[in-house]
C-alpha cells in the first residue's frame, strides 16, 4: 500500500526549489539529501523517481531541491505531486501509542460496552489533531471522532478494534 509522506505545494523562487507540505512524522529521514522519492502526480499512473540535492525549513515550510529540477518552470510541472513509500518498507513503530494510518484504516469502532458503531475509513489530520473518520455501522453516514486518549482509549491492532468512550452528543446524527 502506498503511504504519501509529502505533497509539492507550489515552486519557491527561480532555481526550482519546491514547497513540500509534510505528511510523515520523519521529514529529516524522508527528504535527507541522497534521498530516493518515488512520486507521482495526482490521478497519473506514471510514478517517477527523484534524488533530493538539499532540503531546509523556512518560515515553517519545508524547501526541497531534487536532482534534475533545475528551474521554475520544472518545479511548476511538479506542483500536486504526491511523494508515496510502500508501507511494507516501513519499520514497525517503537511506541505502543502511536500508529500509522493505514494500520487504523479497516478497524472496528466499539463503545466500551462492546456494541459496534462502524469501522474506521480514514485517518484525517486537521491544525486541531487527528480525527477518525468512521463510517457507521447501521446507517453509513460519517462520523468524525477525535482521536485523542480520552475519548479512544483503547487501540488493538491485534484484535482489529477500536474502543470509544465518546462524550454525549459526539454519535448523535444532527
Amino acid at each position: 500500500m502506498e503511504l504519501v509522506v509529502g505533497r509539492v505545494a507550489k515552486s519557491h523562487g527561480v532555481r526550482g526549489e519546491l514547497v513540500v507540505e509534510v505528511r510523515t512524522d520523519e521529514p529529516e529521514a524522508r527528504f535527507a539529501p541522497g534521498v530516493r522519492l518515488r512520486g507521482r502526480l495526482p490521478r497519473a499512473a506514471e510514478v517517477r523517481e527523484f534524488t533530493v540535492e538539499s532540503a531546509r525549513e523556512h518560515s515553517g515550510r519545508l524547501l526541497v531541491f531534487l536532482s534534475g529540477v533545475t528551474d521554475r518552470t520544472a518545479a511548476d510541472a511538479l506542483r500536486g505531486m504526491l511523494f508515496v513509500v510502500d508501507s511494507a518498507d516501513l519499520p514497525p513503530s517503537e511506541d505502543p501509542d502511536a500508529f500509522y494510518d493505514h494500520e487504523l484504516e479497516g478497524l472496528e469502532v466499539r463503545l466500551t460496552d462492546g456494541t459496534v458503531v462502524g469501522s474506521v475509513r480514514e485517518v484525517l489530520h486537521s491544525a486541531a489533531g487527528e480525527l477518525l473518520e468512521v463510517r457507521a455501522a447501521d446507517d453509513g453516514r460519517e462520523i468524525l471522532i477525535p482521536f485523542v486518549t480520552a475519548i479512544v482509549p483503547t487501540v488493538s491492532l491485534a484484535e482489529g478494534v477500536i474502543v470509544i468512550d465518546p462524550p454525549e452528543g459526539l454519535l448523535d446524527p444532527e
